[in-house]
């Protein structure tokens, strides 16, 4: 499913019903990511819960990760 393409409804709805998984880092700052339907991915940060999360498809999640892992997307 393209994340482009997506009902804005339906997006709600998985929103509403989604399963967020927090980093166990131990910290008060955390990102939280959701695993939704059809291949769609929300990341959010857990203390502003109230705005509009991050959607990425599978392919852009794995690359976002990859590239975190890699230690490519740190601050220069």
């Amino acid at each position: 499913m393209n994340k482009n393409d997506l009902d804005p409804a339906w997006l709600a709805s998985q929103l509403d019903g989604a399963e967020w998984q927090t980093a166990s880092s131990g910290g008060t700052n955390c990102v939280e990511v959701a695993f939704l339907d059809s291949g769609i991915v929300a990341i959010r940060d857990s203390k502003n819960k109230h705005k509009p999360p991050h959607i990425f498809d599978d392919g852009e999640y794995d690359t976002f990760v990859t590239g975190i892992m890699r230690g490519e997307l740190r601050r220069p």
